[in-house]
């Protein structure tokens, strides 16, 4: 909003980028989704799950640093853990430090599950937007990201990006 409360509209070109960026991102998302719901019986929530966990020491992390890393509502992330908890994908445990935090923690068989999907969802990303887009508008991507991230996530200093 301008100083005298009017809004600051779009123009044609921004008014175009926006909506590609809304549809372009519904899509791809919707379609990694998929792929992995097809091939694997998971989400891609829960693929993300895994790949956070698999990336720590023990396969572990407390339930807000993964909401946080993921930048989800620790309700959401606790409902995503507790499926992937009854499919034994994952366990839950108090933090031996406190007792007071939970931790996630990957069983065998979710690092299993991750070893088989990884190759296949690298393989639809690629296919789905890394080798239709440019190699240079691809990294500029992921630096207009970066800088949105970095502007969001310091108006919400409680998220830990990680």
């Amino acid at each position: 909003m301008t100083d005298s409360g009017e809004a600051r509209w779009l123009d044609a070109d921004q008014q175009h980028a926006w909506r590609a960026l809304m549809m372009g991102m519904t899509l791809l998302l919707d379609r990694l989704d998929e792929d992995l719901r097809r091939e694997f019986s998971m989400s891609l929530n829960e693929y993300e799950v895994l790949v956070r966990l698999s990336e720590r020491p023990g396969r572990e992390m407390r339930m807000a640093q993964l909401a946080d890393a993921m930048a989800h509502s620790r309700s959401r992330v606790t409902h995503t853990v507790a499926r992937m908890e009854k499919s034994g994908y994952l366990t839950r445990g108090t933090t031996p430090e406190d007792g007071r935090g939970v931790v996630a923690t990957m069983t065998d068989q979710g690092f299993a599950l991750l070893q088989a999907a990884a190759p296949r969802h690298v393989e639809s990303v690629r296919r789905s937007i890394v080798d239709i887009v440019d190699p240079a508008d691809f990294a500029a991507l992921g630096r207009v990201f970066d800088a949105v991230s970095d502007h969001l996530v310091a108006r919400h200093p409680e998220i830990e990006i990680r």
